[in-house]
């Protein structure tokens, strides 16, 4: 899969709620596990899948993010379903904090200290 994103993705973990309609104009609802999520999307694992260019509501705790599934794929324990956000739609920390929140970048930032060989003999 083509990394598209221009901001980065923060890693995540932390259960919402996803409501899209079916084919058949039916509402589904499904418990989400939000894997990562940046100012523009998110990616969250569901038993279901959720077709592409479908419109959906991610429903947190103190609100929601709309937006429509860019990709859907199968991956050994789920489907991963990527949402693009809506227009003027942007995730936002002070508006939501996933229960478990990292930003990779923190890792390549930290530089290995010096070691050392030499000691007593």
């Amino acid at each position: 899969m083509d990394e598209r994103r221009s901001e980065p993705r923060l890693l995540c973990a932390d259960l919402v709620e996803v409501v899209w309609k079916d084919k058949s104009g039916k509402s589904r609802r499904a418990v989400a596990n939000l894997e990562d999520i940046s100012s523009s999307g998110a990616c969250l694992q569901l038993d279901v899948a959720i077709p592409l260019h479908t419109n959906v509501k991610v429903n947190y705790t103190a609100g929601e993010l709309t937006g429509s599934v860019r990709y859907c794929v199968y991956r050994e324990i789920g489907y991963f379903v990527g949402i693009q956000f809506g227009k003027g739609m942007k995730w936002s920390q002070k508006e939501f904090r996933p229960l478990h929140l990292f930003d990779p970048r923190r890792l390549a930032s930290k530089t290995p200290g010096p070691t050392s060989n030499s000691g007593p003999n």
